[in-house]
C-alpha cells in the first residue's frame, strides 16, 4: 500500500486494520465479551486482549473489526462501530459514540463523538465534541468541546495546508478534518475549521476560529500570535509527560529544534 498524501492515513485505514486484525489475532483466543455488553455482528471479528475491561456497551463488527488492546478500557454506554483498533492501556470515556475506521494508539483518552480517526500515542480527547476524517499526533491535547469540521456548508471539495508545497492546495475531496502535529493542544471550546493543520508544540486558545494552517511552535492567543519558546516547550512536553511517568529524550529534543528551525 502507497501512501500518497497524509490523509490517505485516515482514507485507507480501513484496509489496513482489516489486515492487522488477522495477523494480530491469526491462531489466538479472545478474551470473552462480558454480558453486559450488546454485540451486533460476527463475534470473530471481536478480539479482546488479556486485561481489557468493557461494560456496558455496544459494539458493532458488521463493517469491521473491533481489536481492544491489553489493559485497554471501554467504558459503559460506550457505542462502537467497526473498524477500530483501541490500543494497549488505551480508554474510551463513558458514553462515546466511535465510528470506524478509527486507530486510538497506545495510552489514549478518547471520548466524545469520533469517526475515521488515526490517534497516535498519549494523546487525549477526553471529553465530548467532534473529531472526524483526522489525524492527531502523539502527545497532543484537545481541550473539552472541541469541534472539528470535515464538511464544508457548500459541499465543495476541500481546500488544505500542504507541507510538500509549502502553500494551500486542493484536494479533491470533501471530507478532511484536523491534522494536529505532536505536541500540540487546543482550550475548551475550540473551533477548527474544515481541512485544518496545525502544526508540532502549538497552544491553541480563542474563542473563534483558528487560521486553517497553524505553523508549528505558535502561541494562539484570541487573535494573538506568538512564537511557543523552544525551551518553554520543552518544559511544557515535559510537565505533560511526566503525568505519565515519561520524559522528552534527547532525541526527542534534538527533533524538536530542527523542526522550530524548518518550514512549518
Amino acid at each position: 500500500m502507497i501512501l500518497n498524501d497524509r490523509w490517505d492515513l485516515f482514507l485507507l485505514n480501513h484496509i489496513v486494520l482489516k489486515s492487522d486484525f488477522r495477523l494480530i489475532t491469526e491462531n489466538r483466543s479472545s478474551q470473552f465479551l462480558p454480558d453486559s455488553n450488546l454485540l451486533l455482528g460476527p463475534e470473530s471479528d471481536l478480539f479482546i486482549e488479556k486485561g481489557a475491561i468493557v461494560e456496558g456497551s455496544i459494539l458493532n463488527t458488521k463493517d469491521g473489526p473491533i481489536y481492544i488492546g491489553k489493559n485497554a478500557e471501554i467504558m459503559e454506554g460506550s457505542m462502537i462501530r467497526g473498524g477500530l483498533a483501541l490500543c494497549e492501556s488505551s480508554t474510551i470515556k463513558m458514553g462515546a459514540k466511535i465510528y470506524g475506521a478509527t486507530t486510538i494508539g497506545p495510552h489514549c483518552k478518547v471520548g466524545g463523538e469520533v469517526n475515521n480517526v488515526v490517534f497516535q500515542e498519549y494523546s487525549n480527547k477526553g471529553h465530548d465534541g467532534f473529531l472526524g476524517n483526522s489525524i492527531i499526533g502523539a502527545w497532543c491535547n484537545l481541550g473539552a468541546d472541541t469541534n472539528t469540521s470535515n464538511l464544508k456548508n457548500n459541499y465543495s471539495n476541500v481546500k488544505t495546508y500542504s507541507y510538500i508545497e509549502e502553500k494551500e492546495i486542493q484536494t479533491e475531496l470533501k471530507f478532511i478534518g484536523l491534522s494536529m502535529g505532536d505536541y500540540s493542544k487546543c482550550a475548551i471550546n475550540t473551533m477548527f475549521n474544515t481541512a485544518s493543520v496545525v502544526g508540532v508544540a502549538c497552544n491553541i486558545f480563542t474563542d473563534g476560529f483558528p487560521n486553517k494552517h497553524i505553523s508549528s511552535f505558535s502561541w494562539i492567543n484570541g487573535n494573538k500570535i506568538a512564537a511557543y519558546d523552544l525551551l518553554k516547550a520543552y518544559n511544557d512536553a515535559n510537565n505533560m509527560m511526566n503525568r505519565r511517568d515519561q520524559s522528552l529524550s534527547d532525541a526527542d529534543k534534538k527533533i524538536l529544534a530542527h523542526l522550530s528551525n524548518s518550514p512549518s
